[in-house]
């Protein structure tokens, strides 16, 4: 069996929290989970014709999917909710714009009837074609609305037959809406082809790809990401960001998206009280294939354009994610008798990110934007001691560490010389 496993938008945070060395308040804050809705999953299954085939423990495609949705819905968590939507089950000719609609809600999301939706399941046979392009957009309808983890579950053994209405593309939409929905795929013992096409619209939306080859691991597998369905999740809050500071978004401390033209710049503002420090990082990532040379900066600037600090990383091509932070301590006022006026920090995010012809450069890349403003150092002009902070004392360890070894390696060396000569 081979998994594969890529989280790319959803590493993003991660990263993004390594940069700057952010900790998130205790109080609520924008992108911080609010409990508020249920968690809901969308099961997406392939029943297309190809799904007769007997390749998966000695029974077909179609038995092996029944089997694991009966074990799935069984273990089900009472807090979620799911459904179950069809692709290529009642459309069985050769038209294919028909076929090509032949996407359909067999049981809706919502409060779990584990009788009804096993009666719905036992009722497919595999029939037609195979349209996940149009089967995903219906399934972001069918999780719409609530401000709970979104998450559809796509399980299919062949490709798309229904371009130019490319799924990973449409995934990248979906992805640009900022509504929080993730994508998990798994292949029915698949091909190179479908597994391109199922890890890219995996990775368009921060979720996984994993590679299935016997019932028991289709189970497991779906099973597992039900189950992260009813975890907690910080779930980013959809931002524009605007060309000029003066027109850009108000943001407070959390977690946000945006989507980035290929050389646009993006602008956000943050209001920065005295005896407070801004603490931001961004994130893009590389959701289709670009350029290997590429770049992200960041600046934090006055009001009237003045630098205040900046952040570049650059990439190679290695990896699918850049990121790079800031920090800005706005220092105490020697005169507290009066009310600390607020100063307006505008964020700048640059990137230097190409493509090759063909590639499409919309919708724009996937940015996450982390902001932290918490109280600042007793000492605003010392920045995280040059910009090391608690690292100094890494950075003593390792000299320390490093001329102990160097000590110890010289003795041995010496000593293994001595024993050379003497024999």
């Amino acid at each position: 069996m081979i998994r594969r496993t890529r989280p790319v938008v959803g590493a993003i945070a991660l990263l993004a929290a390594l940069t700057a060395g952010i900790a998130f308040p205790a109080g609520a804050a924008a992108g911080e989970p609010t409990g508020e809705s249920a968690p809901k999953v969308d099961l997406v299954l392939d029943v297309s014709g190809s799904m007769r085939a007997k390749d998966i423990d000695g029974q077909s495609r179609m038995a092996a999917a029944k089997q694991a949705f009966n074990e799935v819905l069984d273990a089900t968590p009472e807090e979620v909710q799911l459904g179950i939507r069809t692709l290529g089950a009642d459309y069985p000719g050769d038209d294919r714009k028909e076929g090509c609609k032949d996407t359909a809600q067999l049981y809706p999301v919502g409060p779990l009837d584990r009788t009804e939706a096993k009666t719905a399941v036992a009722t497919l046979v595999p029939t037609g074609w195979t349209p996940i392009g149009p089967a995903l957009l219906q399934a972001a309808d069918d999780l719409d609305g609530g401000d709970g983890s979104k998450r559809i579950v796509l399980i299919s053994d062949g490709e798309d037959t229904c371009a130019p209405l490319d799924p990973c593309e449409v995934a990248r939409e979906i992805a640009a809406k900022g509504i929080g929905l993730t994508i998990d795929t798994l292949g029915l013992v698949p091909n190179a082809k479908l597994s391109r096409q199922l890890s890219c619209i995996a990775e368009a939306t921060g979720g996984t790809y994993t590679s299935i080859e016997h019932q028991d691991e289709l189970t497991d597998r779906v099973n597992e990401l039900v189950d992260r369905a009813a975890e907690p999740v910080v779930t980013p809050v959809a931002v524009e960001g605007a060309d000029a500071c003066e027109r850009a978004p108000e943001l407070r401390s959390g977690l946000y998206t945006d989507r980035q033209e290929f050389g646009q710049q993006r602008w956000y503002r943050v209001d920065l009280l005295a005896g407070q420090e801004l603490r931001a990082s961004v994130s893009v990532a590389a959701d289709r294939a670009v350029r290997p040379d590429h770049g992200i900066l960041m600046r934090a600037v006055t009001l009237h354009g003045r630098e205040i600090v900046r952040g570049e990383a650059t990439g190679n091509g290695r990896t699918d994610v850049v990121s790079t932070g800031l920090r800005h301590p706005k220092p105490e006022l020697d005169d507290d008798r009066g009310k600390p006026a607020a100063e307006t920090v505008c964020l700048g995010v640059t990137t230097s990110f190409s493509a090759d012809a063909g590639v499409k450069t919309t919708p724009g890349l996937p940015l996450e934007l982390t902001v932290d403003v918490v109280d600042g150092p007793d000492d605003a002009s010392d920045v995280a001691s040059f910009g090391l902070g608690r690292g100094w004392w890494l950075l003593g360890a390792l000299v320390v560490t490093g001329f102990l070894a160097g000590l110890v390696w010289g003795w041995l060396s010496r000593w293994r010389v001595a024993v050379w000569r003497t024999n």
